[in-house]
């Protein structure tokens, strides 16, 4: 079998259209649409090494997405790179395929000069089996909150 590929769309912009359709498709309502068209259009070209969005290829076809983004939405605004968008399609999970995702990430974030990759989300057990340590709770604008995890790089 082959294996899957990581594509940044600011190393191919060409993949912008279909990161957009994805990232929307994956995460976004309808009122949030904009922020991820907008968000990946003008990462090309940036000179700040974030936002960088990333897709997973199996051969032609994209079978999971995520971000390194400067704020994940979340009252925690002090620190940063987050991960974000972190989505891996139900047919190819159990691969170690989100393992691939958190890796380049962090790859690149500490290639950016930064120390330490943090994330949030409801999900425990996951994550600490890729280095991350639940930091504490952060508050989304939209009112809930979620747990704040944090990863040396």
């Amino acid at each position: 079998m082959k294996q899957p590929q990581i594509v940044s769309v600011c190393q191919q912009p060409a993949i912008a259209d279909t990161a957009i359709r994805y990232f929307q498709d994956k995460w976004a309502s309808p009122e949030s649409l904009m922020v991820y068209e907008d968000c990946i259009r003008h990462c090309i070209g940036a000179k700040a090494p974030l936002p960088q969005w990333y897709l997973l290829f199996m051969e032609d076809a994209v079978i999971g997405c995520a971000g390194l983004i400067t704020n994940d939405f979340i009252s925690r605004m002090d620190l940063y790179p987050w991960l974000c968008a972190l989505y891996i399609e139900p047919a190819y999970r159990g691969r170690a395929y989100g393992a691939l995702m958190l890796a380049r990430a962090k790859t690149d974030a500490r290639a950016a000069g930064y120390e330490t990759l943090y994330l949030c989300t409801d999900h425990t057990g996951y994550y600490e089996r890729y280095g991350f340590s639940y930091l504490g709770q952060g508050y989304h604008p939209w009112g809930e909150s979620s747990r704040i995890y944090a990863a040396p790089l």
